[in-house]
């Protein structure tokens, strides 16, 4: 992101990266205009109120981000990635200066598309092998981050430096971190977590987040940030691919709305409404809504009807964005509007801004080569079924790194950064978590105890570690950047 002021004329320009890898915040009002890249650097302009926007409490309750333009805060807004703002005798414009285009390449086959990705990612590694300083990878030993550091083998990069982190527990990485490792030959590094780093630089993280985003995943990344530092300044991560192959689970919804449109399934899925079966109700239902109102982001906390408990606003904090962004996808087929919606909202509200800020946090520069422009645009016009194949998620990727990778590392069930909150938030963090919730200033000025301490309850016997630490993370915000304690 940048911003350039224009002396001769007095006009300030500023822009926002395609993809949303880097921020940028701006407050309008009556009094001027101002930007930075951290909304904690906005808020020490002391005429810029610390008001918390009520549609954004519902939208976080339900996505656990907030959705730009939004953000926590009613007086500062995100200029979107791909935008640029102008701001000339204190009136402010705002624009798209690109976006995704309409598919090109449906006919395409296997093997062109195959040589075009290796030929675009070859490209992309090259290019952000580039630097005057020490330079590594973050390694899960899932297929993205395992992928990019098998490409940098692939160029011809020896004693690669990997970093990867785990916590004493089934649900840890580290031993297919380890075996990607050991076939690729780095210099590999490890972290093992406890629960007690989590309780002791929680809230630290929320103030580096710098907006609340509930995902449990910013406790390792931060950790990991750090480790990674002591060795390099420079690190290549995997952010992206899922959100340009299809690797969440978009199969149910892509084939209920490819059934809506079968002759005669709308009026039959009326009809079975009636039926006094469950499932079969269930499966009326799905089929007579469409698309936009069934999926509507990869990340869900809470339901409707649990979050208008917590806050009786969000009843009505329905997000115009999402349906905005719906209506303005250039794709037809409901694989590529699902990918469109998450690569306009997940990626830049959740994902990328936790990679930046647990990054920037220790001084370490994170590249993201899935991201680079070019390559979205490639692998966005490719046909559905090179992202999903059948059963196989991700297709074309796994396809592309079969001679790269053990086959058992490519087609392993996608875990992402697992925190074992389920087991923290029932033994070694449940005083901790109930008494930062009911007792300390913060989440009860907003939200409703009761459901609060329902939600708590719940916990014993069914997961509800996502909900807890999405509560947790707007309550040490609230705490930190509304009551600046």
């Amino acid at each position: 992101a940048f911003v350039l002021w224009d002396r001769r004329i007095k006009v300030l320009f500023g822009a926002r990266d395609r993809l949303g890898i880097k921020p940028l915040y701006y407050h309008h009002g009556p009094q001027g205009f101002a930007f930075a890249s951290e909304i904690k650097s906005l808020l020490e302009c002391d005429w810029i109120p610390r008001r918390i926007d009520d549609i954004a409490i519902g939208e976080y309750l339900r996505h656990r981000y907030v959705i730009t333009p939004r953000t926590i805060l009613r007086d500062v807004r995100k200029l979107p990635p791909a935008h640029y703002f102008i701001v000339k005798d204190s009136q402010l414009a705002v624009k798209r200066y690109w976006d995704l285009k309409p598919k090109a390449l449906s006919a395409v086959d296997k093997e062109e598309a195959l040589e075009g990705f290796k030929t675009a990612m070859s490209e992309v590694i090259r290019q952000h092998l580039i630097s005057d300083v020490p330079l590594g990878a973050f390694l899960s030993g899932g297929l993205d981050s395992s992928s990019v550091v098998a490409w940098m083998a692939h160029a011809g990069v020896s004693a690669i430096k990997t970093f990867s982190i785990g916590f004493d527990s089934p649900e840890s990485e580290l031993p297919f971190a380890r075996r990607v490792a050991k076939h690729l030959g780095t210099e590999h590094h490890e972290l093992v977590l406890q629960s007690v780093d989590f309780q002791e630089m929680f809230d630290r993280i929320v103030w580096f987040m710098d907006e609340p985003v509930g995902d449990e995943a910013s406790l390792p990344l931060y950790f990991l940030a750090q480790f990674a530092r002591q060795s390099v300044t420079v690190a290549l991560s995997g952010e992206g691919s899922d959100e340009l192959f299809a690797g969440y689970n978009y199969r149910p919804y892509a084939r209920n709305a490819a059934m809506q449109a079968l002759p005669g399934v709308k009026m039959g899925s009326k009809l079975t409404s009636i039926v006094p079966i469950p499932k079969l109700r269930r499966f009326a239902k799905r089929l007579a809504t469409p698309l936009e109102r069934q999926y509507r982001g990869v990340s869900r906390v809470f339901e409707d009807i649990e979050a208008t408990k917590l806050f009786p606003l969000a009843a009505e904090c329905t997000s115009r964005t999402v349906d905005e962004t719906y209506q303005r996808c250039p794709a037809s087929d409901p694989l590529h509007r699902m990918l469109y919606l998450d690569l306009n909202t997940w990626l830049p509200d959740d994902l990328l801004v936790k990679a930046d800020r647990m990054s920037m946090a220790h001084s370490l520069e994170l590249r993201v080569p899935f991201l680079d422009h070019e390559v979205v645009e490639f692998v966005w016009q490719l046909p559905s079924d090179l992202k999903i194949r059948e059963e196989t998620s991700k297709y074309l990727l796994k396809e592309s790194v079969k001679d790269l990778l053990p086959a058992d590392i490519i087609h392993r069930t996608k875990m992402g950064f697992p925190v074992p909150l389920q087991s923290w938030f029932r033994q070694d963090l449940a005083g901790f978590a109930r008494e930062t919730l009911l007792q300390t200033q913060g989440i009860t000025d907003i939200l409703d105890r009761s459901t609060l301490e329902q939600v708590l309850a719940a916990h014993q016997y069914q997961d509800r570690s996502q909900q807890i630490y999405a509560l947790l993370v707007l309550g040490s915000w609230i705490r930190q950047y509304i009551h600046r304690d």
